[in-house]
């Protein structure tokens, strides 16, 4: 949700851009702060650093497209692409029950999805906008979902 509310404060200079920026940055705390339960505080920071490089990894590329700045939008991405694969391998090193492959094919597709969204809100296809956020709603709670599975097998809860 904070995503997509960046994405159109961010298209439209909306005067909210700040604020919803700040809150969509609280994301990496909240998750961190859930993790550290489990995982203790350095793998708690270290994905709470992860998640946030990756939110503004995506800001900047929101920005650049648009710009249209292609050439910052494609090392902004080539950079988001990397930063996904250090999610999955990261995710994986703490918990056996989580495989690279499977979490780089999630963050893969997430990072499509989302840039869909961007790039239909920046070109007003308002409707297919909306129509994408549903598919990000529904891939987001698959990987909740992965995540929470992956948690309960591993602490046997």
């Amino acid at each position: 949700m904070w995503t997509r509310s960046f994405i159109i404060s961010a298209a439209a200079d909306m005067p909210d851009l700040q604020m919803v920026t700040q809150r969509l940055l609280r994301n990496p705390t909240d998750f961190a702060t859930e993790l550290r339960k489990y995982y203790g505080n350095a793998n708690a920071d270290r994905f709470e650093d992860l998640l946030r490089e990756h939110l503004l990894i995506a800001a900047d590329l929101v920005n650049a497209a648009k710009a249209e700045n292609t050439q910052e939008a494609n090392e902004q991405r080539e950079i988001w692409y990397q930063n996904a694969d250090d999610i999955a391998e990261f995710l994986a090193g703490i918990n056996p029950n989580w495989s690279v492959t499977e979490w780089r094919n999630m963050l893969y597709d997430h990072l499509q999805i989302t840039e869909g969204l961007a790039e239909l809100r920046l070109t007003n296809e308002f409707e297919r906008d909306i129509a994408q956020s549903d598919d990000i709603e529904n891939q987001a709670l698959m990987m909740a979902d992965k995540m929470a599975e992956g948690i309960l097998k591993q602490f046997n809860i």
